[in-house]
C-alpha cells in the first residue's frame, strides 16, 4: 500500500530530525575538545591559571546548570570552587543538601576543601524571596578577596529558571561589577537562560548554541554528560520524578553558553 501523505510528512521528518542529530553530535565533538582552554587563552596565560569560583544559590546548582562549565574548566586544568549561598533548607534538608553538595562536586573534580556553603539566616531559600544585595555581594567580594579568584561563574538577570534566589546572584554581582569592587583582572561569566524550547532539546541545541554569539561555550562530551548525570544522582534527596526527565532532556547538562558581564 503505498503511504499517504501523513506517513511520507512522518517520514520526512524522521529524516530531519536524524539529521540535526547527526550535525548535532558533529559539533559537540569539535566544541567539546577545547572549549575552556579556547576561553581561557583569550585573557589568561594557561588555562591552569585560572582560579574559578562558581557562585550558585542552593546544593543542586552546581550539576543542574552548571556542570558543562565546570567539567570543561577542570578538564582544562583551571582550580575550581564553588560558593553556595544557601543550605536548600525550604524543606528542612539542609545538612543533608550539605553532604550531597560535597558529595556532587567531588565528582565534578572540585574537593570538599573547595566547596563553601553560607548558611545566613537573611539568606534563606525561598524561591519567592530575592536576597539583600548588600549582604550578598559582601560574602562574594569577601570569598573571591580570600581565594585569590580570577573568574566567578553564575546566573544571568532570568536565573535559568526564574528563581528569585538565582536572579539575586546575578544582582549582586552585577554590583560588585559595574561599582567596581571585584579585584582587578576578575572576571565574571553570566549563564544563559534560553527559553523553553531550546531548554529542553538537549544536545539539539548545539547547533544552535555555536550559531548564535556568545562570549564562552562550554559542550560535554559522551563520557562527561555521564560524569554529570552520576553527580546528579548524588543530589538524592531532590530526585523527584520530574528531575529524571531533566537529566535526560535539558540541554544544561550538556551545554552552557556565557556571557561576560
Amino acid at each position: 500500500m503505498a503511504a499517504g501523505p501523513l506517513g511520507w510528512g512522518l517520514a520526512a521528518l524522521a529524516l530531519l530530525l536524524l539529521a540535526l542529530l547527526g550535525g548535532a553530535r558533529r559539533l559537540r565533538r569539535r566544541y567539546a575538545a577545547g572549549g575552556a582552554r579556547a576561553f581561557a587563552a583569550g585573557w589568561a596565560a594557561r588555562a591552569d591559571d585560572v582560579r574559578a569560583l562558581l557562585v550558585t544559590a542552593h546544593p543542586d546548582d552546581e550539576t543542574m546548570f552548571f556542570a558543562p562549565t565546570v567539567l570543561s574548566l577542570v578538564r582544562a586544568g583551571a582550580r575550581a570552587a564553588v560558593l553556595c549561598c544557601s543550605a536548600g533548607n525550604y524543606y528542612n534538608q539542609g545538612e543533608i543538601r550539605k553532604k550531597e553538595l560535597e558529595q556532587s562536586c567531588l565528582l565534578l573534580g572540585i574537593p570538599a576543601s573547595n566547596v563553601t556553603v553560607v548558611d545566613h539566616r537573611d539568606l534563606p531559600d525561598n524561591p519567592a524571596l530575592q536576597w539583600d544585595t548588600q549582604l550578598l555581594a559582601t560574602f562574594v567580594l569577601k570569598h573571591i578577596e580570600a581565594n585569590n579568584i580570577n573568574l566567578v561563574v553564575t546566573f544571568d538577570a532570568g536565573g535559568v529558571s526564574g528563581h528569585a534566589n538565582h536572579t539575586s546572584l546575578y544582582t549582586a554581582l552585577s554590583y560588585l561589577h559595574s561599582e567596581r569592587k571585584l579585584p582587578e583582572g576578575c572576571h565574571v561569566l553570566t549563564l544563559e537562560s534560553v527559553n523553553l524550547f531550546r531548554k529542553y532539546i538537549s544536545i539539539l541545541d548545539v547547533p544552535v548554541s555555536c550559531f548564535l554569539s556568545r562570549d564562552a561555550l562550554f559542550i560535554l562530551t559522551e563520557e562527561e554528560a555521564e560524569q554529570a548525570r552520576r553527580a546528579m544522582r548524588c543530589h538524592h534527596s531532590q530526585l523527584l520524578w520530574f528531575r529524571h526527565l531533566y537529566m535526560l532532556f535539558s540541554r544544561y547538562m550538556v551545554i552552557n553558553s556565557l556571557r561576560l558581564l
